[in-house]
């Protein structure tokens, strides 16, 4: 054969590109290989690409009927590949600054980034030092040069910079044959798959943020480690505007506001991750419950109640025991072990499996507001959003695959009159079918088909995350922003196929024959912790009126006034009113109210009591003098059963 008959036969292979279209390469190809056959300026500009919805540098090698994007400085990910850089400049910084520093990890987060570091001590006066020198490499524009090299060179390298954490990482992921990538700048290096940017010079503002302390692998068997974050954006007014965005947050900060407002604490006495609601902050769950079960009841939900603690036999009977032990509360109590349930659905397959259905009698719907333990790193641990104990306003429903369609319309529903209810704006997205699944490709297909049915039925705007669904079925994800453009995981209406199966649940169908049903999932608000969480936050502490933990409060203007105040809050003991009866001036009563959030305030002195009215002033400090007893009542009834989210009888 000769020279060019060999060439003409190089092994072809085919990637995906967004579009759907295909692009036929080398099976030896790069990301940026595929970029330059597409076009040479997408090829010049191509910072790093996605195979298969991973974030992978620009010389990863392509493979036949992946999916490729290509990434470059306009795309979405860009900032997370500048980020990564940026993070290595922390490192180099550091590295510079301190001696005998052990390098663990530094991805980009969300927000910007951080590193992890053994055998470092800082303050917050060593931030200011390590970001002039982040500054100095940024403006030495160092190129970033990638090197690959065997699994050996690696160990060497390493070994003889004495990294124990990267020598860790390095036997654990890698297999000897294989090769690795490091990542140099100037006289630093680091053992990093990528990507980066070509230089430090294209690294924008930079900013450390905070110090914190960190389990090597999120294990509190290990180490505890020195975490330095950051962020990073590629022009200052994007920094000084993420800057203002996190003041704003911290003013916000529900844990904050939980201390002012006395709404929940968590002590050492209960043990991390295990919040005790005070009576303010419970007043506020029970409404939220209350609004809930009012929902589901509206909607042919019959409540039941689930124990904390099964034995462990039901938890390897719904694959929790397998999947999630590690996350789970086992113990052993005499010849058995129990643990606490990470979720409630397994219950419900029980209740529901204790009875012998009909076609007829599905669908079958339970509710319950289940509480749920999971044991999260204590590093994880935050106040509301992350906690062992929680509580899911849960909902499972058994259902005829005929069903399904009726039912997730149903639940749509009720999740928009929840996140309208709050005034917040959200996303939608269809997940479907992952890699590792069970179900026949029939059944996926048609559910997949009824869900999207469905969004396009009720002409629905929503993102298509392939590969994202629970192993067990398809989904609905919805997402919503608060109140500073925060973004927040909410509620989910997913398809099982796997839990139904597990449990041998069935239903006589109308031949006579056994059927199994499909389970769906479906929270309202997800869990109350997380969902009171963000609307602490949301609100600032200034709840709506029918969440209000305190709604009203009387203001006698005098000692001689208490009298009245008390017969006033009388007329309003249909809510939540308290009298101000303290020895002090009404102006340090009305910033105390203010203070506290009170949505309303009566103020009540000689004229009031004389004329038989009140003085109504609301949380926007507006003020409205000798209003009728009656009429306010009456406002604030409607108020409350519409949920209007803010106090509006001063606003024209």
């Amino acid at each position: 054969m000769s020279e060019s008959e060999s060439e003409s036969q190089v092994e072809r292979i085919a990637v995906v590109l967004p579009d759907g279209s295909e692009l036929e390469v080398d099976a030896d190809a790069t990301v940026e290989d595929c970029a330059y056959e597409i076009g040479p300026g997408l090829g010049r500009d191509t910072v790093a690409g996605k195979l298969d919805g991973d974030l992978v540098a620009k010389e990863e090698q392509v493979y036949d009927g992946a999916k490729l994007e290509i990434v470059t400085d306009g795309s979405d990910e860009y900032l997370d590949v500048m980020r990564h850089s940026a993070a290595h400049c922390l490192a180099q910084a550091v590295e510079r600054h301190f001696d005998d520093v052990k390098l663990a990890i530094g991805p980009p987060t969300d927000e910007g980034f951080y590193y992890d570091f053994d055998d470092l001590e800082v303050d917050e006066d060593d931030l200011l030092a390590l970001e002039d020198e982040i500054e100095e490499i940024v403006e030495a524009d160092y190129d970033i040069e990638r090197e690959e090299v065997s699994i050996e060179d690696a160990r060497e390298r390493l070994e003889e910079r004495d990294e124990p954490y990267k020598l860790e990482l390095l036997e654990e992921f890698a297999e000897e044959g294989d090769t690795v990538t490091f990542y140099g700048q100037g006289e630093w290096e680091d053992l990093c798959a990528g990507p980066h940017v070509d230089s430090t010079g294209e690294i924008g503002a930079v900013k450390l943020l905070e110090i914190a302390g960190a389990y090597w692998r999120g294990d509190e068997e290990n180490p505890m480690q020195t975490r330095i974050y950051g962020t990073a954006f590629e022009d200052e007014s994007d920094l000084e505007e993420f800057l203002e965005r996190r003041e704003e947050a911290a003013e916000r900060d529900h844990r904050k506001i939980g201390r002012e407002m006395d709404l929940f604490s968590i002590q050492d006495v209960t043990g991390p991750g295990l919040p005790l609601y005070h009576p303010p902050g419970k007043t506020i769950l029970n409404e939220l419950s209350g609004f809930v079960t009012e929902l589901n009841e509206e909607a042919g939900y019959d409540y039941v109640e689930t124990p904390h603690l099964f034995k462990t036999d039901l938890w390897q009977k719904s694959g929790h025991y397998e999947n999630y032990q590690d996350d789970m509360f086992v113990f052993e109590l005499g010849d058995d072990e129990f643990g606490l349930k990470p979720m409630n659905c397994p219950g419900h397959a029980t209740i529901f499996d204790d009875h012998s259905w009909s076609y007829r009698d599905l669908p079958i719907r339970y509710a319950e507001d289940g509480k749920v333990y999971r044991k999260e790193q204590r590093g994880e641990l935050s106040g509301l959003s992350r906690v062992w104990a929680f509580t899911i306003d849960d909902g499972h429903l058994f259902v005829r695959p005929d069903q399904i369609e009726a039912e997730v319309e149903a639940i749509m529903d009720a999740i928009d009159e929840v996140l309208s209810t709050f005034d917040l704006e959200y996303e939608v997205a269809l997940a479907t079918r992952p890699e590792k699944s069970v179900g026949s490709d029939e059944i996926w297909e048609r559910a997949e088909s009824q869900l999207e049915s469905v969004l396009e039925n009720r002409d629905m705007e929503y993102d298509l995350e392939e590969g994202d669904g629970a192993f067990y079925g398809p989904k609905i994800d919805y997402s919503f922003e608060d109140a500073i453009g925060r973004h927040w995981d909410g509620p989910t209406v997913q398809l099982d196929f796997n839990m139904p199966e597990r449990f041998d649940l069935t239903y006589v169908g109308e031949d006579n024959e056994e059927h199994r049903p499909v389970m769906i999932h479906r929270a309202l608000y997800g869990s109350y912790e997380r969902f009171f969480m963000m609307l602490i936050e949301h609100y600032e502490g200034n709840f709506p009126l029918w969440l209000a933990p305190e709604q009203l409060r009387v203001l006698p203007i005098s000692d001689s006034n208490l009298e009245y105040a008390r017969e006033v809050a009388d007329a309003f003991d249909d809510f939540r009113v308290e009298v101000d009866d303290r020895d002090a001036t009404l102006q340090r009563k009305i910033r105390a109210a203010h203070d506290d959030r009170v949505p309303y305030q009566l103020i009540v002195g000689d004229d009031e009591e004389e004329d038989g009215t009140i003085s109504v002033r609301d949380r926007f400090e507006e003020q409205e003098y000798d209003v009728e007893i009656d009429e306010f009542k009456s406002h604030l009834e409607a108020e409350r059963a519409e949920k209007r989210t803010e106090p509006d009888f001063l606003v024209n």
